[in-house]
């Protein structure tokens, strides 16, 4: 026995192709009952949707492609820049022409999708991602999937990707940075010839990054440290840590992904002053 339709639905984002219906167990008859309550929403004769479905699972479905790229990073709650556009994985008999505020992708990522899914799988939305945005933007994204577990490291890995700019981003990803904010601000320190340690315990609780031996820089994410709360939460370990001999930097995610001269500045002015020193006795 099939369960109810709008469960179904439910289940499958609120988007689905009537031939997949019809392989659920779904008469033409109950599809058509449901478009006529209003139930569901007939698009380009196949499609059925509800109001469930995003704006971005109905472009894709208008395109027969898929939401990929840093649209579907966001959809997957991982680290994401402010854009307006939706990016969609298309064949690659699609038109080129792409409306407003669509950006299509042509190209083929490593795993093979089903002909009436409007959802890329995670490695096809890391391989257009890498191919898609600057590299920093692409780590971040990377390193967010991996931190949250929609990957292993592993698997990236051994994965057979066929692009270059995959390799490249390959070649800097890890599993220590947790944010955007931290795979940034490791590129602003590659680029001045800094050596950074990461997620350094000291006294019983890790710092994001310690330079040296005492100079140790905090990074507040966008979505963190909000609260006032956290902020206190925040206060208070600087100062304990300022207590134990060590210099504290703290940046904020407007400061690391729009002011990278800032911070860099600030670090070597600190290194020049002997701030990652431990202190001579």
């Amino acid at each position: 026995m099939t369960i109810p339709l709008a469960t179904w639905m439910r289940d499958h984002d609120g988007i689905a192709h009537s031939r997949d219906l019809r392989t659920a167990g779904y008469t033409a008859h109950q599809i058509k009952k449901a478009v006529d309550a209003g139930h569901l929403e007939r698009m380009r004769r196949s499609w059925l949707l509800t109001a469930q479905c995003s704006d971005a699972r109905r472009a894709a479905a208008e395109v027969s492609g898929r939401v990929t790229c840093v649209t579907a990073a966001k959809e997957l709650g991982l680290w994401s820049e402010n854009t307006t556009e939706t990016h969609l994985a298309v064949p690659a008999t699609a038109s080129r022409n792409a409306a407003p505020l669509r950006r299509l992708h042509w190209a083929t990522g490593p795993v093979p999708v089903a002909k009436f899914t409007t959802a890329d799988p995670i490695l096809n939305v890391l391989y257009h991602v890498a191919r898609c945005q600057e590299l920093a933007s692409a780590l971040a994204i990377w390193e967010s999937a991996l931190r949250k577990g929609h990957v292993t490291l592993d698997q990236v890995r051994r994965t057979v990707w066929r692009s270059t700019a995959v390799g490249e981003v390959l070649e800097r990803v890890g599993v220590l940075s947790d944010s955007g904010v931290e795979t940034t601000f490791l590129r602003i320190m590659r680029s001045c010839g800094v050596q950074v340690r990461q997620q350094v315990v000291i006294d019983g609780h890790p710092v994001d990054a310690l330079i040296g031996e005492r100079l140790i820089v905090q990074l507040d994410g966008f979505e963190f440290h909000s609260k006032p709360e956290d902020r206190r939460r925040d206060m208070r370990q600087d100062a304990r840590l300022a207590l134990l001999g060590y210099t504290v930097l703290r940046f904020d995610y407007q400061q690391v992904m729009f002011d990278a001269r800032y911070v860099q500045q600030t670090i070597v002015n600190a290194i020049a002053q002997g701030l990652h020193l431990a202190a001579r006795r």
